[in-house]
């Protein structure tokens, strides 16, 4: 995790943070954490297992000796772990090192690489002038896989007012065979209009409302009971799904994707007036008038493109939930932008992988990715206060109980 000004002004009442020298023991605190974080990923390397697991060597864990260090912060106290054999010689703190003035925010920092093994090492000999093994950096940094399981399975808020949901294809190595798999990524809007990624979702297989119910209860176990409104892509089986799930909640398929994929097969000379005339549909003041005009579409463009109209017609009821709106909330979710957005955060940091070894590999990749993105989502959606209002109005009975 990578903390800046802003996300240290955001913990100051979450932490009751009120003088200088409480922050200087929160980050004392965060350094201790990282630090030994990345010493349990060095020990387990040195005696090649676990805790808890059998040794093929003899050699293993004999507790943890105590170590006070200087910092920018303070003094901190380190718990070095031992093995039975004394040979173990940490390096990410040195066994005669007491000063690490200036290396905890580049410490910090290891977290937010895109975790090439080419780049960590780089870094790290940067930093302390030693060269890891791609071995040895793959498994510090499974550290971070344990830290992304515990996100993944934190409590939520008991409601969410709006859920984006959008897919992003990756490929994974199967069997020494390379398939395609889909990462899923869940954005709620908090009761505070606040911006927060909920879960990263792998799929093997193609989409399906098994898999999607198998999300949504995950949400309700960790504490999700209501969704106001859900805006999703035309995932297969997403509906039946939230359904099921949130029978309460309204579903909102995005106009965008609706409009990619009806101009998909007409040709380039006619795309520009079909665009035209699709725009007339969803950019009416009212439902009725949006009809009337899907019918004028169907006069016009039938002949030649009749699975158009046909397409618009079957979604009817899920793309034209935000008639009932004001502008304000048509506008935020008519489109699942906000989580385009946030795809196009995670395509950056994975374009220089195009196959990722397993699984585990991509959710560290994407965990941390997630994490730098996080750190900008600190204020309010525009004008989320007269949304909130209208959704108090449409939905009183339902959110006063989570006042």
């Amino acid at each position: 995790m990578i903390f800046n000004k802003e996300k240290l002004q955001e913990l100051v009442n979450e932490k009751g943070i009120k003088s200088s020298d409480d922050l200087n023991i929160f980050m004392k605190e965060v350094t201790k954490e990282v630090i030994e974080a990345l010493y349990e990923g060095e020990i387990t390397h040195h005696l090649g297992h676990g805790k808890h697991q059998k040794s093929e060597t003899g050699n293993i864990r004999n507790g943890y000796g105590n170590k006070t260090v200087r910092s920018t912060a303070g003094e901190i106290q380190l718990d070095v772990p031992r093995d039975r054999e004394g040979a173990f010689d940490p390096q990410v703190v040195k066994k005669r090192e007491k000063d690490i003035t200036g290396i905890e925010d580049r410490v910090i920092s290891m977290y937010g690489l895109g975790l090439s093994t080419r780049d960590i090492q780089a870094h790290v000999e940067d930093i302390y002038g030693y060269n890891l093994s791609p071995e040895k950096v793959s498994t510090i940094t499974d550290t971070v896989t344990e830290r992304a399981k515990e996100w993944q399975s934190r409590p939520l808020d008991p409601v969410y007012p709006i859920i984006f949901m959008d897919a992003l294809v990756i490929k994974l190595k199967v069997e020494r065979t390379v398939k395609q798999a889909v990462i899923y990524g869940v954005i709620g809007i908090n009761m505070e209009g606040v911006k927060e990624c909920l879960g990263l979702y792998v799929s093997k297989d193609p989409e399906s409302s098994r898999f999607w119910l198998s999300v949504m209860n995950e949400l309700k176990n960790r504490g999700v009971k209501d969704v106001l409104i859900f805006s999703v892509d035309n995932l297969s089986g997403i509906s039946e799904a939230i359904e099921s799930a949130y029978p309460l909640a309204e579903v909102q398929k995005c106009v965008v994707h609706q409009i990619r994929n009806s101009l998909k097969h007409v040709p380039w000379k006619e795309r520009k007036t079909v665009a035209a005339d699709l725009k007339k549909i969803y950019t009416s003041a009212t439902e009725e008038c949006a009809l009337l005009n899907l019918g004028d579409f169907k006069e016009s463009w039938d002949a030649k493109y009749p699975y158009i109209s046909q397409s618009w017609e079957r979604n009817w009821s899920e793309l034209a939930t935000f008639f009932k709106y004001s502008a304000e909330i048509r506008k935020l979710i008519y489109t699942t932008n906000p989580i385009e957005s946030f795809n196009r955060s995670l395509r950056k940091v994975s374009k220089n992988r195009p196959v990722f070894p397993n699984e585990d590999a991509a959710i560290k990749l994407f965990y941390l990715a997630t994490m730098n993105v996080q750190k900008k989502w600190t204020m309010k959606h525009r004008d989320w206060g007269s949304i909130f209002s209208q959704l108090m109005i449409q939905f009183n009975e339902r959110l006063e109980r989570y006042l």
